[in-house]
């Protein structure tokens, strides 16, 4: 499990977006970045400046993961038939943690990373306990008995900020959920606009 260097919210003062539609997020009343210098000017960034930008998002929507685990993806994403930006998407989106966190099992996708290392996620009948563990298509994830009554499990099913999107199906009285298929960008409830082409760009300059 990779160490999340910096609080989750400085992720989001650092974009100036509020990247998970989060109602506790800071940029809903500060849209400057953090530290003394943040309320600064900024100026123009660079094509880089901008690829590193879209980069640093998407990476840390997904819980901060760690560089390299990110470019490990991106190299996978390459490598696949098909558009690279989407076939990026979609593998980020088929990490467990993703998909406990879209199934509203969890409240936070930092949350989901902790809920699956501490062994409360079974696929297909068994225990898995690694975040970036890739699930297929037809898999059927569940949270484990002893788990279903944790509060904040039965707090975030509740949530209203978020709804579960076409590509998993579950089922919260039961606590299971099926991931239908493997998502395109334009099927991901992203609260913000990603843009993975230029995540592609950056790695292939």
């Amino acid at each position: 499990m990779s160490k999340r260097e910096s609080a989750k919210y400085k992720i989001d003062r650092r974009m100036g977006e509020n990247i998970w539609g989060r109602p506790k997020s800071p940029v809903n009343r500060r849209e400057y970045g953090p530290g003394e210098h943040g309320q600064r000017r900024k100026g123009k960034l660079s094509d880089f400046g901008i690829q590193l930008r879209a980069k640093q998002k998407l990476k840390g929507f997904y819980g901060d993961i760690s560089e390299k685990q990110f470019r490990h993806t991106y190299e996978e994403a390459t490598r696949r038939k098909g558009d690279t930006p989407d076939n990026l998407i979609g593998l980020l989106e088929s990490r467990l943690d993703a998909v406990v966190y879209r199934a509203k099992f969890v409240p936070t996708v930092f949350a989901a990373r902790q809920f699956v290392n501490h062994g409360h996620v079974l696929v297909n009948g068994r225990r898995v306990n690694i975040p970036s563990y890739r699930c297929r298509a037809g898999d059927v994830i569940e949270v484990r008995e002893k788990s279903k009554q944790n509060v904040a499990v039965l707090e975030a099913v509740q949530l209203a900020e978020r709804d579960v999107p076409d590509y998993i199906e579950a089922d919260h009285s039961k606590m299971t959920a099926t991931y239908v298929r493997v998502p395109s960008l334009s099927d991901v409830p992203y609260a913000v606009v990603m843009e993975p082409n230029l995540v592609v760009e950056f790695y292939s300059r």
